[in-house]
């Protein structure tokens, strides 16, 4: 059969458009996989942020992270906390921007506190990618217990956003007395198809923390909060993560119209610090030495 002259035309002129628009979407994909680490990690260095903080009651702590990268955080001590946490802050942030949120959690919950900074933040060396920094989250556990006086197991990990799948990264793992976790997603992967539905980010993501998968496995205590106008994490995203936690003791806190980065509300650390009175108890030696710390 001889195909007519119109349509071999037609045919050629669909190749001119279609062909460009292929090779030029193509790219776009190749481009955006090899900015990743860049859009997941924007990585604020440490010229951004009060390190000096004098009237700050804080420590700075160097550490090693699992290959003996060199990482960085602060240490705000409690003369008597209810809790000691690990802080694992969003994609961009660092320890000096935290200040206002660590005084805040200091002196409303009562609890001693570690910030620390992913690979290639604020003052810590490195490229971050979703593999070092799980290891270097148990590195910072490690840490903190010791400076603290306490086992690894009783130290609770705090993660916003980013930090809430490091939490969950690392409370799969090893245990922990406790879980907070702030605005984060249940799969970066389906957040990120959520934003550029025209990407197949699902194929090409390399940084994916299913944190909707390893959540199953943690059995402790769970605090988690989310803002119904959350317009980075959607609230049905976060939600979904807490609804797939097998724990038995678990909480929710709403925040009603509350958004991506907007300060929490004064009820969010009344139902925190209510949170941290009903964790296990340290033993008497570790309190001892907490507060002694």
């Amino acid at each position: 059969m001889e195909i007519s002259p119109p349509l071999v035309k037609a045919g050629r002129r669909v190749r001119r458009i279609v062909l460009p628009l292929l090779f030029s979407y193509l790219a776009l994909v190749v481009m955006l996989s090899l900015v990743e680490r860049w859009l997941v990690y924007p990585a604020p260095r440490a010229h951004e942020g009060d390190w000096v903080a004098a009237d700050f009651l804080h420590e700075d702590i160097q550490f090693a992270g699992a290959d003996g990268a060199k990482l960085h955080g602060w240490y705000v001590p409690h003369p008597n906390p209810k809790a000691v946490v690990l802080f694992c802050h969003g994609n961009g942030e660092n320890v000096a921007e935290l200040r206002p949120l660590l005084e805040l959690l200091h002196d409303r919950t009562d609890v001693s506190i570690f910030a620390w900074d992913y690979r290639g933040y604020g003052k810590s060396e490195g490229k971050p990618q979703e593999s070092n920094l799980l290891a270097d989250a148990r590195a910072a556990q490690l840490v903190l217990a010791k400076r603290a006086g306490v086992e690894p197991s009783d130290i609770v990990v705090y993660g916003r956003s980013l930090g809430g799948a490091v939490a969950v990264g690392l409370a799969a793992e090893h245990p922990v007395r406790g879980m907070v976790l702030e605005r984060t997603f249940a799969d970066m992967v389906e957040t990120a198809a959520y934003h550029f539905p025209w990407l197949p980010v699902r194929w090409v993501m390399k940084n994916r923390y299913p944190s909707i998968e390893r959540i199953v496995t943690y059995r402790g205590p769970l605090f988690q909060s989310h803002g119904t106008a959350d317009e980075v994490v959607p609230f049905e995203m976060g939600k979904r993560l807490f609804d797939a936690a097998t724990t038995a003791k678990k909480t929710f806190f709403v925040v009603e119209e509350g958004s991506h980065n907007a300060p929490q509300p004064p009820e969010y650390y009344k139902a925190l610090g209510e949170f941290f009175d009903s964790l296990p108890a340290l033993s008497q030696g570790q309190r001892e030495h907490v507060a002694a710390g």
